[in-house]
C-alpha cells in the first residue's frame, strides 16, 4: 500500500475559502450554471452541506436514515442509489436561502472536522473507496477521498462564477487533491494488457506540476518510482486536470488538453479515468 496521503488539517482552510467566497456572490452568481449537468452554484453549494450533515448522522451518530431501494453491493447499484439521494436533497432544500445556507455551512463544517479528528487513520472506513477498486479502505484514504470531494465541488463553483479558482491551484491544496485522484490509475488500467516492466508516465504542468510513474508489475499496474523508461507518456496541463479526474472535462477538451506519445492502448483508457462515485 501507498504511504498515507495527510488530507486532515486541510478541511478547515477549504472550508473558511468556501465561506468567505460565498459571501461575496451576488444573487445571480448563485444562480450561474455549473460544469455538473444541470445543478447551479447554490446547487453544488447544498450539496456540500448534505456531505457534512449526512456524514455526522450517519458515521458519528450511526444514523442511516433513507435505507437504499436497490442492490447497492454493485457500483452501478451505489451510484444509482447516491444520485437518488442527491437529487432528493437539492429539491427538498432549494427553499433555503443563501444566508441561512452560509449559516449551516460555517456550523456543519466545524462539527465534520472535528468528528474527522475522532478516527483512527489506520483503522477501517465505513466506506471503502471504491473508484480505487478497494473493498475495504484505511479511515485516512476515506478522508482524503472526502477532502477530493470537497475540493472539487468548490472548484466548480469558483468555475461557474469565473473568478477565485487559483485559490484552490496553491500547491499545498492541490498537491493532495492530485494525489488522492491519481491513486485511481491503478484499478482503472486493471484491465490493459501489457508486458511485465512497462511504465507510463503522467506528467502535469503548471499548476499541481509533478511527474507520476504507473508500472506493470506481476500482480498488475502499481503507482511508484520509474523502473525503466516509459514506453507512453501523457502531459497535460494542472488547470484541467481536475475537470478531467471529477468526470467534467469533454472529449473534444481532452483531445486539445493532453499531450499523448506512445502506443495508443496505453493512453487512451487514460481519457476516461476518474476520481469521484456520483
Amino acid at each position: 500500500m501507498k504511504p498515507p496521503i495527510d488530507t486532515l488539517t486541510l478541511f478547515p482552510v477549504l472550508d473558511e475559502l468556501l465561506l468567505r467566497f460565498l459571501r461575496g456572490l451576488s444573487p445571480e452568481e448563485w444562480e450561474r450554471p455549473t460544469l455538473a449537468p444541470r445543478w447551479r452554484v447554490m446547487d453544488v453549494a447544498l450539496h456540500l452541506l448534505d456531505g457534512n450533515l449526512r456524514t455526522l448522522s450517519m458515521l458519528r451518530d450511526g444514523h442511516f436514515g433513507v435505507a437504499p431501494a436497490g442492490d447497492v453491493s454493485t457500483h452501478a447499484g451505489l451510484v444509482a442509489f447516491l444520485n437518488e439521494l442527491n437529487a432528493d436533497w437539492i429539491r427538498a432544500t432549494r427553499r433555503l436561502s443563501p444566508a441561512v445556507v452560509l449559516g449551516l455551512l460555517e456550523q456543519s463544517g466545524r462539527e465534520y472536522c472535528a468528528f474527522l479528528h475522532t478516527l483512527d487513520p489506520g483503522a477501517p472506513a465505513a466506506f471503502a473507496v471504491a473508484w480505487a477498486g478497494e473493498a475495504e479502505s484505511p479511515n485516512w484514504f476515506h478522508v482524503a477521498r472526502e477532502y477530493t470531494e470537497k475540493w472539487h465541488h468548490q472548484q466548480q463553483i469558483r468555475q461557474a462564477v469565473g473568478r477565485g479558482e487559483a485559490a484552490l491551484l496553491a500547491p499545498e491544496l492541490y498537491q493532495p487533491y492530485l494525489e488522492t485522484s491519481l491513486r485511481a490509475l491503478p484499478h482503472h488500467y486493471r484491465a490493459v494488457a501489457a508486458p511485465e516492466g512497462t511504465v507510463l508516465q503522467l506528467v502535469i504542468t503548471g499548476p499541481g506540476a509533478g511527474q507520476w510513474f504507473l508500472h506493470r508489475g506481476a500482480p498488475g499496474w502499481e503507482l511508484g518510482p520509474a523502473v525503466a523508461a516509459p514506453a507512453a507518456r501523457i502531459e497535460l496541463d494542472g488547470t484541467v486536470a481536475w475537470r478531467l479526474f471529477a468526470r467534467e472535462l469533454d472529449a473534444e477538451t481532452a483531445r486539445h488538453s493532453l499531450r499523448c506519445t506512445g502506443p495508443q492502448e496505453l493512453t487512451a483508457p487514460f481519457y476516461s479515468l476518474t476520481a469521484v462515485m456520483a
